[in-house]
């Protein structure tokens, strides 16, 4: 069965079906997206855009594919990249463009599709400012959760770009080769987006969203490993800023007295 899976994921990539809505609900006022307003709209050159996620006050955690131009296929450059905390009906909470732009070397962007490129789609952005503010509070990870687990995903999507959706409970189908099949609802956009456990009793990081696929009739979405990866990504953030402030690119505590939570539609 596991094999299957992996055969299925590979042989379907490309078989791409429109996300249906089923169990996702629209944050469009502030209340609702309050405790939220980390996740965030990554522009990119002003024409696509991805879900990215505060996991500090300086670092974003998004998708490697969105630092890269689908048409000529090569990096966006870094100034063109802008990171929208809590984007909603054309207004942000935070902007902050960014500084620096790392994935793991060991992703290749026209790398044919299958479980070695999902399982390293994974960047790690740093502002150029941090963002210092009471209602934008980082997220902090976690390890994978096991099979059957309850996640959630807060995401930006091409039919829902004004304002972060929440599918409030989804599940994990499998893990294969670092790689989380879920019953997830995306969509374009929802690149990068952020997917939560909920098993510390506070809302944490526990995968990237990479893509969508099709396996046995089912609709499901694919997400990157993480904690071991991000570890990499923190050092390659270090090594070319030697001299920036730690405690800007340092994960936080302070939402555990946030209260966040799903919201019921």
């Amino acid at each position: 069965m596991k094999a299957a899976w992996i055969v299925a994921l590979m042989a379907l990539w490309s078989s791409m079906v429109s996300a249906q809505g089923f169990g996702l609900f629209s944050m469009e006022s502030i209340e609702e997206g309050r405790s939220w307003e980390a996740v965030g709209r990554l522009e990119i050159a002003g024409e696509a855009f991805c879900t990215g996620a505060l996991i500090a006050p300086k670092l974003v955690l998004t998708a490697a594919h969105c630092l890269y131009d689908p048409k000529t296929k090569e990096r966006v450059p870094i100034k063109d990249i802008q990171f929208l905390a809590g984007w909603r009906n054309g207004r942000a909470a935070a902007y902050r463009y960014v500084r620096n732009a790392v994935h793991l070397p060991a992703y290749e962007y026209s790398a044919k599709p299958g479980p070695d490129r999902v399982r390293n789609d994974i960047a790690l952005l740093e502002l150029q400012h941090p963002i210092r503010n009471t209602t934008i509070v980082p997220f902090e990870t976690d390890t994978q959760p096991d099979n059957g687990a309850d996640i959630g995903v807060v995401s930006y999507t091409h039919d829902r770009s004004e304002a972060p959706s929440l599918q409030e409970t989804c599940n994990i189908l499998a893990r294969e080769q670092g790689v989380l099949v879920m019953s997830c609802e995306v969509d374009f956009g929802s690149s990068g987006s952020p997917v939560f456990s909920f098993a510390s009793g506070a809302p944490r990081i526990v995968s990237i969203v990479s893509g969508k696929a099709k396996v046995e009739g089912q609709q499901v979405s694919l997400g990157t490993q993480l904690l071991d990866p991000l570890t990499q990504l923190r050092a390659m953030i270090a090594e070319a800023s030697p001299f920036r402030n730690i405690a800007d690119t340092s994960s936080q505590s302070a939402r555990d007295g946030t209260g966040a939570k799903f919201i019921k539609p």
